[in-house]
């Protein structure tokens, strides 16, 4: 059951915000407290010791404070920073976190050329009311984040902590 979690909880959280950020602009608070929630509880029944519980929050605080200041000067939504921030409690202060941050960093990079090409095109013109397309066609919308955020996660979470626990253990029982 507690494996069920790890491999279904942090997946199923990226991919909702990243289909409600592209359909809505806006990614739901509760996919953030799930995401805290769930690691809470989880986590200490794997055997993380506190002090590697600990060391998870202090990513996500971190995170929360450097996207905190990016959301405070405009520069990021709110709902982009809140999961990011708890994304990065799944990840850890480790080399994946820095991992999960770069390749979703370079998705998002890819997907606003994309969107700002696609803007600019006749094509947006024709297919920007399509329930899908149209906040990516809308000149005044901004980029949804939470696509790449997603996408990236979905990337860095097999090599994170829990999942890594995860196989291990399901490879010995």
């Amino acid at each position: 059951m507690l494996e069920a979690l790890i491999f279904v909880v942090f997946p199923f959280c990226m991919v909702f915000a990243a289909i409600s950020d592209m359909l809505s602009m806006t990614i739901a608070n509760r996919v953030s407290i799930i995401l805290v929630v769930t690691f809470a509880a989880v986590a200490p029944l794997t055997g993380m010791d506190l002090a590697s519980v600990g060391w998870h929050f202090a990513a996500a605080g971190l995170a929360l404070s450097a996207t905190f200041a990016l959301f405070a000067i405009g520069g990021m939504g709110g709902g982009d920073a809140k999961l990011i921030a708890a994304s990065s409690l799944w990840m850890g202060l480790n080399l994946n976190l820095l991992f999960y941050l770069v390749i979703s960093t370079m998705i998002g990079g890819a997907l606003t050329l994309l969107i700002l090409s696609y803007r600019n095109s006749p094509l947006a013109d024709l297919t920007g009311g399509n329930m899908f397309l149209r906040h990516f066609a809308d000149r005044k919308a901004g980029i949804p984040y939470g696509l790449a955020l997603g996408l990236g996660g979905l990337i860095a979470y097999p090599e994170s902590p829990l999942v890594q626990w995860a196989t291990a253990y399901l490879s010995t029982h």
